[in-house]
């Protein structure tokens, strides 16, 4: 379904829009790795920007991308160019993080003094450095904070925005339970199809079938044989 959705925008953007899209299409992708992979995600993230669409991609922590699309992990995450940090405790997130965020330069001072027959002081003044965040301030940051990476700009540590100050927060379910979209209401109203005895049906085997692409092209090819089948048989009665 989503191979198809991106291939059918980028084909709409290059045959009727000269390559890019009158309106900016943004697939905002919550729990990312329940959807399964999606073929070529890896290829596709590059390619659908020039075309005016994104993909927010959300997950609970780096490790989730990297169990399902393996070595492709890091050139997906190297085609987005925001970062944005809510929180967490998974160790590799934190130590990623940390070290994307670099280091902080410390001024340390260290006095010695040595007493016995003959009396001396000392003392050493250096500079240092250190993770502007480590790891554990990281697992310990306050729930109402985060941290955004844009590319070509330094992080920003921010207050997460207060959802009830927004101006449509009076709309969503948590602001009145009216608000709550009833799926089995509106399947039982709107989404059953409606058949007549003149609608004409197509068996398929999807034997051998394995990604979108092929399902279509193999539904396409059987619609083109079924048409002409009752060609032949039209033609045979006249």
């Amino acid at each position: 379904m989503y191979t198809q959705l991106f291939n059918l925008l980028c084909t709409i953007a290059d045959d009727e829009y000269h390559g890019k899209l009158p309106v900016h299409v943004r697939c905002i992708l919550d729990e990312f790795t329940n959807i399964g992979q999606i073929p070529k995600f890896d290829k596709l993230i590059a390619t659908i920007r020039s075309r005016e669409i994104s993909a927010s991609i959300i997950l609970q922590s780096k490790a989730q991308l990297k169990s399902i699309y393996k070595d492709n992990a890091e050139t997906i995450e190297g085609n987005c160019d925001t970062f944005l940090f809510l929180g967490g405790k998974e160790k590799s997130t934190l130590k990623d993080l940390s070290e994307v965020l670099g280091k902080e330069t410390i001024d340390t001072y260290n006095t010695s003094d040595t007493r016995g027959t003959s009396q001396s002081y000392g003392l050493n003044y250096q500079k240092l450095g250190r993770e502007l965040m480590s790891q554990d301030r990281l697992a310990l940051m306050d729930g109402g904070k985060c941290i955004l990476q844009v590319r070509g700009v330094r992080p920003f540590f921010s207050d997460k925005v207060d959802i009830t100050a927004h101006e449509m927060y009076k709309e969503l379910s948590d602001f009145d339970k009216k608000n709550q979209f009833d799926i089995e209401k509106y399947v039982s109203e709107y989404g059953r199809p409606k058949f007549s005895k003149k609608d004409k049906f197509i068996e398929l085997d999807l034997t051998g079938v394995k990604y979108p692409d092929d399902l279509v092209n193999f539904a396409i090819e059987e619609a083109g044989m079924m048409k002409k089948a009752e060609q032949n048989e039209a033609a045979a009665l006249q």
